[in-house]
């Protein structure tokens, strides 16, 4: 299965810290004296001790340059229902969201099925390493937009990308930032592989890290999405998280949020969990070592065999490139290739056409 953005290679360190740490559950002969208080009805906010654990999490996982007020930070159902409730408070059924592709195809049911939400593609081809940095592009893709008769209501960016495993550079991401301020439309960034970055590459860059640095930067504009499903390989736990610094959207979140909150019995175990500064720097730290070796290895390993991917330095996946070996270069000769991969190598890999990817070849293989 190399089709599912799953993390476990740090599960030890999980399994290691909840058997020394058994009162951080209420299942537990150590934890049950906890049970009644958190069994009952709690604050529909969130437990005060979950969000500071979660706001300090973020922080460390962005190097402690930035800093997340608990008080904006929104529960979800996993990032799936923290996009769905974003796009809810930001757009109309009808307006659209700018995309730049390749993206994960999981946006096209988040965002879009309840809200009536359209995302309307920016392409990015392979001939500059699917980069699209200029302002240029995004301003002619409006112009396409306002014909279709949709109207722009933001930007969505995945920062590292989703399926890409690249993070975005400072130049790239004040570009943008600049672009969505003179434009007036929300930036929605989706940080939720922000502690997937290689060990031994450039630290990641957090748009809340630009905006600090831009004063005149109109932060109402700026949402974030996060959760721990990819930075702590904990999906079933559905922990997702609305960052806004717009305070209407946090209270319009923040009220829909009932509908897909997380248990409270989850807040408990997330909140000693990450209180814990030294499990937390260790976890961090060994997960970059880890992600980087099997990267390292499964990359060597393919590359003797003629086989090439993009070079990236961050997420669960890679991008692979298998065009020579279509017969030829459409999304249909693409599509034949998977199904061999599928149903005689038995592997399941993803192919890029699932991505909106424009250049036929690609797959994504986590």
């Amino acid at each position: 299965q190399m089709g599912l953005a799953e993390n476990p290679l740090c599960f030890d360190l999980v399994q290691e810290w909840v058997l020394s740490n058994p009162k951080a559950s209420i299942c537990t002969a150590e934890g049950i004296s906890d049970f009644r208080d958190i069994a009952i009805f709690q604050d529909y906010h969130g437990l005060p001790e979950f969000k500071n654990a979660v706001a300090n999490f973020m922080a460390r996982v962005r190097g402690n340059r930035v800093k997340y007020d608990p008080d904006r930070i929104v529960m979800s159902g996993g990032a799936t229902g923290a996009h769905e409730t974003v796009a809810f408070c930001l757009a109309d059924p009808g307006e659209a969201f700018l995309v730049p592709t390749p993206y994960y195809p999981g946006f096209d049911r988040d965002l879009r099925w309840r809200t009536g939400v359209q995302l309307f593609s920016v392409v990015c081809d392979n001939s500059y390493n699917f980069k699209n940095t200029k302002k240029k592009p995004w301003k002619q893709h409006m112009k396409k937009l306002k014909k279709t008769t949709s109207e722009s209501r933001g930007l969505l960016l995945t920062n590292p990308s989703n399926p890409l495993g690249t993070r975005l550079d400072r130049e790239t991401l004040r570009s943008l930032v600049s672009f969505i301020n003179e434009k007036n439309i929300h930036l929605v960034c989706d940080e939720i592989y922000a502690a997937t970055i290689f060990m031994g590459q450039p630290d990641f860059i957090s748009i809340s890290e630009i905006i600090e640095e831009d004063i005149h930067c109109n932060r109402n504009l700026i949402h974030l999405v996060y959760s721990l499903s990819k930075d702590m390989g904990l999906p079933g736990f559905r922990v997702g998280i609305i960052y806004s610094y717009n305070d209407t959207v946090v209270s319009c979140a923040r009220k829909m949020s009932s509908f897909g909150l997380v248990s409270s019995q989850t807040q408990h175990l997330i909140a000693s969990m990450l209180s814990d500064d030294e499990f937390v720097d260790r976890f961090i730290t060994e997960s970059a070592k880890r992600l980087a070796k099997r990267h390292r290895a499964f990359t060597w390993g393919l590359s003797q065999v003629g086989i090439g991917c993009l070079k990236s330095n961050a997420g669960l996946f890679f991008w692979m490139d298998l065009h020579h070996l279509l017969k030829e270069q459409t999304d249909e000769a693409e599509i034949e290739l998977w199904k061999v991969i599928i149903n005689e190598v038995k592997l399941n890999v993803s192919p890029g056409s699932s991505f909106h990817c424009a250049n036929p070849g690609w797959f994504r293989v986590c």
